[in-house]
Order: C-alpha cells, then structure tokens, then sequence
C-alpha cells in the first residue's frame, strides 16, 4: 500500500489537499484546467501507480478522478495543505456529507515555549 508517490517532482501523500494541473486539447487549442481536491488513494507500483483526488463540487455532489502518475496530460501538481491520517485509504469520505467530507487531521505541530495547552473542561 503507497501512502506517497512523486508526480512531476512533487511528492504527494495521501490526505494531501492537492490542486492538479491537467492540459486540455480543445478545437486546436490546448488550456489548463485545475483540480482541487484531497488524495483519497493511491494504488499500483513503479509505471501502474495512480493517484485518487476527490473533491465537492457545486451542489454537494462529490467528484473524483483518477490520474496515472506518469500521465503526459498533467501538466504540474502543487500541494495546498498537508494531512495527517491514520489510514492509506480513505474511502470513509465518501460516506461523509458537506465540510465533513474534505476534513483530515492535520499534522499536529510542536508547542512553542511558554505556550499553554488548552484543556478539555468546561467552565
């Protein structure tokens, strides 16, 4: 199971908020169309490895697309925000509706000194 791959010199995990650049071939023309989205998979090895983005569309209607790694239609893939989950599939969002559904823990960061830790309790 990949929770990493590199895809055009950008190493994505899985979790990851990711905006994928894709070329689009249109009447003789050629255009660049964006994908954001959390990494929902990734599957294969070496050549057959691809990568799963899922994202909410308008309407609450959620999208995914499916990309190999070594697709010449990509054109670049940068990283919006990094997460941190426990799993390498994370086909649990698809259940998930609204905000819910595009929601990771993020990677927890170290206290700064003299920062207090917030407590659990009420009152």
């Amino acid at each position: 199971m990949a929770i990493a791959t590199e895809v055009k010199n950008q190493t994505i995990r899985v979790g990851d908020t990711i905006r994928v650049y894709q070329k689009i071939h249109e009447e003789g023309k050629t255009r660049t169309q964006a994908f954001e989205g959390v990494v929902i998979a990734i599957k294969g090895r070496e050549m057959g490895k691809s990568f799963t983005v899922r994202k909410i569309a308008s309407g609450g209607i959620g999208v995914e697309r499916i990309w190999p790694v070594a697709s010449p239609g990509i054109e670049r893939v940068s990283v919006v925000k990094q997460g941190n989950p426990r799993r390498s599939k994370l086909y649990y969002l698809r259940k998930r509706i609204g905000k819910q559904a595009t929601k990771i823990k993020s990677p927890v960061k170290e206290m700064v000194q003299g920062e207090k830790k917030k407590s659990g309790k009420k009152g």
